[in-house]
């Protein structure tokens, strides 16, 4: 498989982890677009949020709780974070592996 987040996820693509577990890993964007810009991914190979199955309920309610987690640890909890997915091209998806962007640090624009 071709995708960087599996291969980020395997080791042979280096990472700035600030979480991992069995079924989830976070690390910092490399090209962040906030003074936090955390990634949040499963480690199960799932493109889009289309893809998401009955059987992805406890690791996509896991992809949040830990993004409370590291809001908190990264102390942007009480300022406000924003937390995102994109699903497939329109909405600006690149990677189409499943994604939460964990983003704040400072104060976001509305986004509508």
């Amino acid at each position: 498989m071709d995708c960087i987040f599996c291969k980020i996820i395997e080791g042979t693509i280096p990472s700035n982890k600030l979480f991992e577990n069995e079924r989830i890993l976070a690390f910092r964007d490399i090209q962040p677009q906030a003074p936090v810009h955390t990634l949040i991914i499963p480690k199960k190979h799932i493109p889009t949020m289309n893809d998401v199955t009955d059987e992805d309920d406890a690791v996509m309610a896991e992809l949040f709780a830990v993004a409370r987690q590291l809001a908190k640890e990264q102390g942007i909890a009480e300022s406000g974070y924003r937390v995102v997915n994109n699903c497939n091209g329109d909405s600006g998806q690149i990677v189409f592996h499943l994604h939460l962007h964990l983003l704040g640090g400072e104060k976001l624009k509305p986004l509508g």
